[in-house]
């Protein structure tokens, strides 16, 4: 069975990732944008937990009204330096409120870890060809964070740790 870090922990990925043009297994799955919007009638019907990986691509505001059908939101990061995951992140969290369970994947490295969190992002499928381990020690890289973010909502200015000498 494949691992993510969720909550800043190391588990076991209880979630199967399905091909659009696969029969879908009992248990948790996550489907495409686009097989949720081909078959979102039956999939309605579907008793066991069913989440959608949404491209970077995606419009948020477009599938509010579906947010309540899925516990998880796999957002996309198709290569390193395409950000626009961030966003949505924010958006979800933010203006949408959305509390189930947000997950990068893709390109996921150590770099991005921390600055996921602070957009709203709470667990993480890493690259396959890196460690787990060094991802979640990449947690520890920076102590504080000086704008607020998803993961607080004051500036640092704002939260008391500096005082005039």
């Amino acid at each position: 069975m494949a691992h993510i870090i969720k909550n800043r922990q190391i588990i076991e990925d209880s979630w199967q990732t399905i091909a659009d043009d696969a029969e879908l297994p009992t248990g948790s799955v996550l489907i495409s944008l686009a097989r949720w919007n081909q078959e979102r009638a039956a999939l309605l019907e579907r008793s066991d937990p069913l989440g959608v990986r949404l491209p970077n691509t995606a419009n948020i505001a477009d599938l509010v009204a579906d947010l309540p059908h899925w516990p998880v939101v796999a957002l996309e990061f198709p290569k390193f330096a395409d950000g626009r995951a961030y966003s949505q992140a924010r958006l979800l969290r933010e203006r949408y409120g959305y509390q189930g369970e947000i997950r990068a994947v893709g390109d996921v490295l150590r770099d991005q870890l921390w600055f996921m969190a602070r957009s709203g992002f709470d667990a993480f499928a890493v690259r396959a060809d890196r460690s787990l381990e060094d991802a979640l020690a990449g947690f520890g890289d920076f102590s504080e964070s000086y704008q607020p973010g998803a993961d607080q909502s004051l500036p640092l200015y704002r939260r008391g740790r500096f005082t005039k000498t």
